[in-house]
């Protein structure tokens, strides 16, 4: 089912264009006054820079020749102040890049995250999640910087370039066609090497993505590492796609970093030029100062030049993470409220399938015309060989994915037509992989309602006996355990979450694998627990332990998506069929 592994490289499935830039100035637009206080004393700073020549150039051809020296002392002075300004204005404009650099961070981050939290299971199922996390986490770092100061210091530059040129013009217009004489070059090799750089930063970009994911993976499972003595062979694997980052990265920059030679010949091969004109051909009426200050706002004209080359590089590289953070962004939600969607009413907690089909991937159906009614109050107990469908079925009620066709339906209201908050608002789930939030303990079990007070949340958890563990840790309900649960262990994970799917007070009980790593006495007080709890409330529970679920209402075996048999315990074993092999060669088993 995998779109791909943290050894496949990833496939942009559209060619960038202006759009995406236009597109990111959304984030921008919200901290335009921040952006252009940075942008003003950028302006302030570059201005006093190109005052100092001009100062340079008086006191060489007038004050100096002229013996002018309180003219002189007052030049010094203004080089002293223009330098503080100077630095003001650059410590205001880094304050102020840097806030809303940090917001548009935040922004960009949350919007990516709010889309997550709506994507459905398939997504996740289909792609490592270390791709998804390098997303949000290291291409919006790489962004933010250019869509704050980057785009800041293209405006400056161009406003440099201009502001030299008029100084360049009102000084010596023909030292300044000199000047000029190397910006064709420059261009033609700029756009001669466009493309190259975007499918070096994509390789780059694809390189990091997968050595991310393997990490992400090699982290979650570091236990089963050193269980199987992996240490050696999973460190191989790291080393070559970290070899595989850094041989995409060194190219990616080699390319840009050609750019700078030819800025510096050409930076070279003017300032040369200018003295050559100066003194062969202009010796009689150039004065000494002038051609100083020339050669000076020459280097400083190239230097923006340079500059612009560079936040050029850094676009394309921004470029290529605005796909991948656009792409992300565009995925369709495909489990959404459709248009004109109906809020569930209270439910009385009856589900019917009728001809329902549904595959994961095209043209394999996992479910195959299924059709029951689970009864208001019914447990309904799902099992049968793995792979068969039983978690497929749950999901569907809750409606983490869509049908191929047939109909789902809640106290006869086609949950297809509702809104999910409605839907799954009215459900308690717990699934095969208990999740331990980090936190307290209190807070774990209150994630199932987050109004709920203190004393609900522990009469939960003494109804399904959980509390007999709690007391005896270390602060009680409130010590802290991380988001792998590690100091408890499994059996103590899952009535945690078992607790926290009781104080939801469903309608609709939902309880996967509920008890498959609770030892056989914890089982028994659970089973305790929870009889009361399923009074009156539609329940569905998958289970291989066949002794969790004798007491069923009713048992459906599931085999090659189709319900093979229907009954309860008694009748379904009396028919010798598939359960009644199940069921006995389990107890034999035992």
């Amino acid at each position: 089912m995998a779109r791909n592994k943290f050894n496949v490289d990833e496939t942009l499935e559209t060619e960038f264009n202006a759009k995406h830039l236009v597109r990111s100035l959304h984030y921008i637009k919200k901290y335009k006054k921040l952006l252009i206080g940075a942008f003003c004393f950028s302006l302030t700073s570059s201005v006093c820079s190109l005052l100092l020549p001009l100062f340079t150039r008086n006191a060489i051809d007038v004050y100096i020749p002229n013996k002018a020296v309180k003219s002189l002392l007052i030049a010094g002075a203004l080089i002293v102040m223009t330098v503080i300004i100077q630095a003001v204005c650059n410590r205001m404009r880094s304050r102020c890049s840097a806030i809303a650099g940090q917001s548009i961070v935040r922004d960009i981050r949350t919007d990516l995250f709010v889309h997550l939290q709506e994507l459905p299971f398939d997504y996740f199922d289909s792609r490592p999640h270390g791709k998804i996390l390098v997303r949000v986490i290291n291409y919006v770092n790489s962004v933010s910087d250019f869509l704050t100061n980057g785009m800041i210091n293209v405006l400056l530059e161009i406003v440099n370039m201009g502001l030299i040129i008029v100084f360049m013009l009102s000084m010596h217009v023909k030292l300044t066609l000199v000047v000029f004489a190397g910006l064709p070059v420059f261009a033609i090799y700029i756009f001669s090497i466009k493309r190259m750089q975007r499918r070096a930063w994509q390789q780059q970009a694809n390189k990091q993505s997968n050595f991310t994911a393997y990490l992400a993976e090699s982290i979650n499972g570091e236990r089963v590492t050193q269980s199987f003595a992996r240490e050696a062979y999973n460190a191989e694997i790291n080393r070559q796609l970290a070899t595989e980052s850094r041989k995409a990265y060194l190219h990616a920059v080699t390319i840009n970093h050609s750019i700078w030679p030819i800025t510096f010949v050409l930076q070279r091969l003017v300032q040369f030029a200018i003295y050559f004109v100066g003194v062969y051909y202009l010796r009689d009426t150039l004065a000494l100062g002038v051609l100083i200050a020339m050669t000076s706002y020459a280097n400083r004209f190239w230097t923006p030049i340079q500059n612009l080359s560079n936040y050029y590089n850094q676009m394309i590289n921004t470029v290529s993470y605005l796909e991948r953070i656009f792409q992300l962004m565009d995925e369709p939600v495909s489990v959404t409220d459709p248009e004109g969607a109906e809020t569930l009413p209270d439910i009385e907690g009856e589900v019917s399938f009728l001809d329902v089909v549904f595959e994961y991937e095209k043209d394999r159906p996992i479910l195959k015309n299924v059709s029951f009614t689970a009864h208001a109050g019914e447990s309904i107990a799902l099992v049968g060989p793995t792979g068969a469908g039983k978690s497929t079925i749950i999901n569907l009620i809750s409606r983490f994915y869509n049908l191929k066709s047939g109909v789902v339906a809640i106290d006869g209201h086609d949950i297809a037509n509702a809104t999910l908050k409605s839907i799954r608002s009215q459900m308690g789930i717990m699934l095969q992989d208990t999740f331990i939030f980090s936190g307290t303990i209190i807070e774990n079990i209150r994630y199932g309602r987050l109004d709920a007070t203190d004393a609900e949340c522990i009469a939960a958890a003494k109804r399904v006996h959980a509390d007999e563990f709690i007391s005896k840790m270390p602060q009680g309900y409130y010590t802290q355990v991380d988001e792998r649960g590690d100091v408890l262990s499994a059996g103590q994970r899952q009535l945690l979450s078992f607790a926290r799917t009781l104080l939801s007070d469903p309608r609709i009980l939902i309880l996967d694998e509920a008890t498959s790593s609770i030892d056989t006495n914890t089982e028994i007080l659970v089973q305790e627990g929870i009889k009361e709890l399923l009074k009156n409330r539609t329940s569905f529970v998958v289970a291989h332990r066949l002794s969790t679920i004798k007491d069923c209402d009713r048992i459906m075996y599931i085999s090659d998506g189709r319900i093979a048999e229907s009954g309860n315990h008694n009748a379904l074993m009396q028919q010798h069929g598939l359960y009644y092999q199940l069921y006995t060669s389990q107890l034999s088993a035992d």
